[in-house]
């Protein structure tokens, strides 16, 4: 319920405290004294849209406060709860109007945008008048009216959870699908690639590896031809060896035979010979480690040439190329396994849309019943509304093609005023004061199946008098007993019909100075008086107090 209304600067209120209990409360007062103010301050609170204007002249900003009480699993809580927002209390709704068009909203002290303060405020506060353009005018919200009349949460439920799925199996088929005609658009060039690489066989480190071996082999390619010159010199035709130990033979017979003088030349020969020896056997040793196959340094290169070459293809690195051949591999068994797979999401789908159309199926069926039972709770409110000749439809609109959460239905409320003409939408088909009856008269019907905890009505009952407004007055009274109840009025069979009672005046404050608008709570013998006056008019008279009296006390 809305518990107390707090409003400062806005228009011709410049600080009102009003607070508000169950049942039915109704606001009285002459013309032009501020009720539709009140109306524009509390939807400024429930989010709606901000207005310079609103703010009362010589003041900066106005501000509203709306405290709401709600159950502890009504849906409001829960939208605070995903928005962060502490629930344990009171809600407490704040909008501030800045005089320079600014808006500023505050939930439970919180600042939020004013679309949040509005989505809060629109699943506690229902506002109906003869222009209204909010609540069950809205077509948006007669598919969900008629779902919480007929019971239908768990079929409804059904219905989006397999949307749900099928949306879900659906994206899984396009991905898929998307992957396979990626795979077919490059299947030739993967085979090409791969049955390359595959040949190729490279393996991470092989390139710095035949670099190294191609290096080495050049090396010694290069080193060849001095290692054979050496040995020309020094085993072949011209060796110094033979000559060298020819003549140490020559010396050493001399010295034997008595010439000591050739003994020290004997000597150096000797040593002469024996590092020759430790030189050739120093490049035998060479030798045989530069032995090479001749067609190795070609192999390598070919090797080496043939890796960089194909890096350079793929625009990578010769250590990627094993990579390289596992993606076009994968690519090539996605594949191979992608149509399996699709096969698979595709029965998947199906079986989620038969899902689908059948729980749909079973929801618009259903629909149908509850858009007759809810036509007739409505059509029995309406002869004593004055709408006697009248209709109210709910269009039903079934497409068995649609896919969407809420199944095939369009659901739209429509009316017939009178026998004979076009049925359409409430808005364009009734005037306003039948706009208002329709939607009380549908109110009544919903009110314990749904419906917001507060309902406020703004001079629903112009334009109609006696058994008329008496009747709106006796639905009125239905309403509170089932939900909070606020009432604009004018009728004075409205008025009697409330549990509590509130004057809307002007009052002149400091002597002309400025006036403003006072809310005051009338007790009964103020309430006889207010509901004379409605009656007679400007002048109120015994007849006037005493025909007050006696409808106060038939409807007590």
């Amino acid at each position: 319920m809305l518990n107390a209304l707090s409003v400062r600067n806005i228009v011709l209120i410049d600080q009102l405290d009003l607070a508000l209990d169950t049942g039915m409360t109704v606001l009285t007062g002459e013309t032009g004294a501020g009720k539709s103010i009140l109306l524009d301050a509390l939807t400024l609170a429930l989010g709606g849209r901000g207005d310079a204007s609103l703010v009362r002249k010589g003041a900066e900003s106005g501000q509203v406060i709306a405290v709401l009480q709600l159950a502890v699993d009504h849906p409001a809580r829960a939208v605070l709860r995903e928005n962060a927002i502490p629930d344990d209390e009171d809600i407490i709704l704040r909008r501030v109007q800045f005089a320079d068009g600014r808006t500023r909203a505050f939930i439970n002290d919180q600042p939020v945008s004013a679309s949040l303060l509005q989505k809060v405020g629109s699943q506690v506060v229902e506002i109906h008048g003869q222009h209204d353009d909010r609540a069950l005018v809205d077509v948006a919200t007669h598919r969900a009216a008629l779902d919480t009349f007929g019971g239908l949460e768990r079929e409804v439920a059904t219905v989006r959870d397999a949307w749900s799925r099928l949306t879900e199996a659906e994206a899984g088929v396009a991905g898929q699908k998307a992957l396979v005609a990626e795979a077919l658009a490059q299947e030739d060039y993967a085979r090409h690639t791969v049955e390359e690489l595959s040949a190729l066989a490279p393996t991470v480190g092989e390139e710095e590896e035949l670099a190294e071996r191609r290096q080495h082999l050049m090396q010694i390619e290069k080193s060849a031809t001095d290692v054979n010159e050496t040995d020309e010199i020094l085993n072949g035709p011209a060796a110094p060896g033979p000559t060298l130990s020819s003549l140490m033979r020559r010396l050493a017979r001399k010295a034997d035979g008595g010439a000591d003088l050739f003994q020290p030349l004997v000597e150096e020969l000797d040593a002469t010979l024996v590092a020759l020896d430790r030189v050739s056997e120093a490049l035998e040793a060479l030798k045989r480690e530069m032995a090479y196959d001749p067609t190795e340094l070609e192999r390598v290169e070919e090797r080496l040439f043939a890796l960089r070459a194909v890096a350079r293809k793929h625009q990578v690195l010769c250590d990627q190329l094993p990579e390289v051949l596992a993606r076009y591999q994968g690519e090539l068994a996605t594949l191979q396994n992608g149509e399996a797979r699709l096969r698979a999401l595709e029965a998947e789908a199906a079986a989620a849309r038969s899902a689908y159309i059948e729980g749909a199926a079973v929801l618009s069926k259903a629909r149908v019943k509850a858009a007759a039972a809810l036509s007739n709770a409505v059509d029995k409110e309406l002869p004593d509304l004055r709408l006697g000749a009248a209709r109210f439809i709910v269009d039903h609109q079934r497409d068995d093609a649609r896919v969407s959460t809420h199944g095939f239905d369009q659901i739209a409320f429509h009316v017939q005023t009178n026998p004979g003409t076009a049925a359409g939408p409430l808005l364009k088909v009734a005037s306003g004061g039948e706009l208002s009856r329709f939607l009380l008269a549908l109110k009544v019907v919903l009110a314990d199946r749904g419906s917001a905890p507060v309902l406020i009505f703004d001079e629903i009952d112009t334009g109609v008098g006696g058994a008329v407004a008496d009747a709106i007055g006796r639905r009125l009274g239905r309403l509170a007993d089932r939900v909070q109840v606020l009432s604009v009025t004018h009728a004075p069979q409205v008025a009697a019909r409330a549990h509590r009672h509130l004057l809307i005046e002007k009052q002149a404050v400091e002597e002309g100075a400025f006036v403003r608008t006072h809310v005051k709570p009338l007790d009964s013998r103020e309430r006889r008086e207010e509901v004379a006056r409605m009656l007679a008019g400007a002048t109120i008279t015994e007849e006037a107090r005493a025909a007050a009296s006696k409808l106060l006390s038939e409807v007590g």
